[in-house]
């Protein structure tokens, strides 16, 4: 959006800071439930999200994105989650991490492989732009292959009921995504960050539906 020009630097950046100081806020409650780990776990997320696209060494522009996207959106956000709520961490959350980060991930490989001209341009190296256009379509599917497969491997283990497996009727949305990925580039994938976001809050609700009725 700053780069196109539909909003100004300033703003996004009034915009970035007021976020972060509205998570902080919420962070003082959540400290106060569940103590110094979330100070530790508030503090890595701040500096990380400072740390995606600004300071010295950017992440999302030296081809970390990925993981750090994968590692706070899926395994913080629900382990920490639990440990609030539980003051433990138990299997089952790790798990149950692995699908939310993997298609929170997605979002991101797809954005990197449309932007992919235009990144290397602009020195911002991706995994796409490191690795080429083959390699980000294969960690698409290699990350929603690893979505879908949790729920048989909790479901094995143990940690779930036969209602973990809820998810599997987001399959179809996987569809049309995965074909744009598959066959498109450039502005043309911009239906497919829209798809896969879907994909992403359907997807979310049927696991979490499905593990609330263990």
């Amino acid at each position: 959006m700053t780069q196109s020009g539909l909003i100004a630097p300033a703003t996004v950046l009034m915009g970035g800071l007021t976020c972060f100081a509205l998570a902080t806020l919420v962070g003082v409650y959540l400290v106060a439930v569940g103590g110094w780990p979330i100070v530790a776990i508030g503090v890595m997320s701040l500096l990380c999200g400072y740390a995606y696209t600004g300071g010295p060494y950017p992440l999302g522009y030296h081809g970390l994105g990925d993981l750090f996207v994968l590692i706070f959106f899926g395994i913080v956000a629900v382990t920490g989650t639990y440990y609030v709520q539980a003051g433990v961490v138990g299997p089952a959350a790790w798990w149950a991490s692995l699908p939310v980060g993997a298609i929170g991930t997605c979002l991101i490989v797809v954005n990197n492989q449309r932007d992919a001209s235009t990144d290397v341009k602009a020195g911002k190296r991706t995994v796409v732009v490191r690795f080429g256009a083959g390699f980000g379509r294969a960690e698409y599917m290699l990350l929603l292959v690893a979505s879908y497969v949790t729920p048989f491997v909790m479901f094995a283990k143990g940690l779930a009921s036969v209602w973990v497996f809820l998810p599997l009727l987001s399959l179809p949305l996987v569809v049309t995504p995965l074909k744009l990925m598959l066959k498109s580039e450039g502005a043309a994938l911009n239906p497919a960050l829209g798809a896969t976001a879907k994909l992403q809050l359907v997807f979310g609700l049927l696991f979490a539906l499905g593990l609330f009725l263990r």
